[in-house]
């Protein structure tokens, strides 16, 4: 697995250098570099938030330093060549193709970013291995710093969703044989039976269900079937209109 820095080179205005630290930690990632930069003062601390701590250890390197340390180098680029003639920012590649690209690095993958009014140079551009640009309309191409490494940090980053527990098959066998005995209480077509089953069971499969949500749709069953029979007699409450009203 690579280990992400983003490297920002001479960036001009503090605030963008706050805004970049935080959205690096949204996304998982604390190794800032910074090339030349901009005083960071107030500003950039306020704009930063709850990532002071991206902020306060972004380290200050040179250009010659970040290429010394890496095993790729990546330079993005809003502005791209149209010629293999003019290789110096191309072949250029997406965000999301990058991450595959980068998937076997062992290794620090650098990602440079440049200055807000005129981005990186072509000899900084000349020294990378990989050209990265991101996908813009051409109306308004121009991302805002921060916006830019987000883009990227997002489509690099692997966030793990957790894990659950799934409903058995044993638990949604036992859910579909509930919806059929409760077809039967509210006297569903019974040509129309196998094809609600059927539609339900695939709906269902899809959706993956954890156990407590298989477990939600089975008393939600089971208490409109108390109501359908008398055996939960409507209240009071369930009468009244909503507060509000």
């Amino acid at each position: 697995m690579p280990e992400i820095q983003v490297v920002l080179v001479n960036p001009l205005y503090e605030g963008n250098v706050g805004s970049v630290a935080r959205v690096m930690k949204n996304f998982g990632y604390t190794h800032l570099a910074l090339v030349d930069p901009c005083p960071l003062r107030n500003e950039a601390r306020a704009m930063a938030s709850h990532a002071q701590d991206v902020l306060e250890n972004a380290r200050r390197v040179t250009l010659d330093e970040v290429l010394a340390e890496s095993a790729v180098v990546v330079a993005t680029t809003g502005e791209v060549a149209k010629s293999v003639c003019t290789p110096t920012r191309m072949p250029y590649y997406t965000p999301h193709e990058l991450k595959e690209m980068i998937a076997d690095v062992d290794g620090t993958v650098s990602v440079l970013f440049g200055r807000e009014n005129s981005g990186l140079l072509n000899e900084e551009l000349s020294r990378a291995g990989i050209i990265c640009t991101i996908p813009t309309s051409p109306i308004y191409p121009i991302l805002n710093l921060s916006h830019a490494v987000g883009i990227v940090c997002y489509e690099l980053a692997d966030l793990q969703r957790g894990e659950y527990a799934l409903a058995s098959p044993f638990e949604m066998e036992s859910l579909y044989a509930h919806m059929d005995r409760f077809l039967d209480l509210v006297d569903h077509p019974p040509h129309k039976r196998e094809i609600t089953l059927l539609l339900a069971r695939r709906l269902l499969s899809r959706a993956m269900p954890t156990i407590r949500e298989a477990s939600t749709i089975h008393g939600i069953l089971r208490r409109t079937e108390q109501r359908l029979t008398g055996a939960l007699p409507r209240n009071d409450d369930d009468t009244c209109p909503p507060k509000g009203t």
